[in-house]
């Protein structure tokens, strides 16, 4: 079968982007996926809205984000950094990526409103970041897709 020339250079960039990278540690590390039954209980545990999300939309909305993101523990870097355990944690606080300036020096501390916020228009909450996502109008689809990143990275809730 040939391939066509744009195919095969995406081909080509994808191998050679994923060259060196470490294997998805999630899945080495022989933890099981946690089941639905198991998910539902912990988002239960997030203050509303999150609490009542739909997962299934958060994930299909995260099909906009894992072009550049992973979610799992040891995931890789990408054009965006992995974000498991994101919550709680400083802005541009992931030492194996190169984050804008805007970024490093923003003083943010991710969290779900500092997330919907980012998310509904990354340029105009954080003018000179390097994230080029134009952004995720639709509240509800905020909330899902938080929650779904709460569930899927970890967050404990509080």
């Amino acid at each position: 079968m040939r391939l066509g020339p744009i195919l095969a250079a995406t081909a080509l960039a994808t191998l050679v982007a994923a060259c060196g990278q470490p294997a998805d540690k999630g899945a080495a590390s022989g933890a099981a996926p946690a089941s639905d039954a198991e998910k539902a209980a912990l988002l239960a545990t997030y203050p509303a809205p999150y609490n009542t999300a739909d997962l299934a939309n958060g994930k299909a909305k995260f099909a906009l984000c894992q072009s550049c993101h992973t979610i799992t523990p040891g995931g890789a870097n990408m054009t965006g950094p992995n974000l498991h355990g994101v919550f709680g944690k400083k802005a541009a606080a992931n030492s194996e990526f190169n984050y804008s300036d805007a970024l490093k020096n923003a003083g943010i501390v991710w969290d779900a409103d500092h997330l919907s916020q980012w998310l509904e228009k990354p340029q105009t909450y954080l003018p000179g970041t390097k994230m080029s996502f134009a952004g995720l109008k639709d509240a509800k689809d905020r909330t899902d897709l938080i929650a779904f990143l709460m569930v899927e990275t970890g967050h404990k809730g509080k």
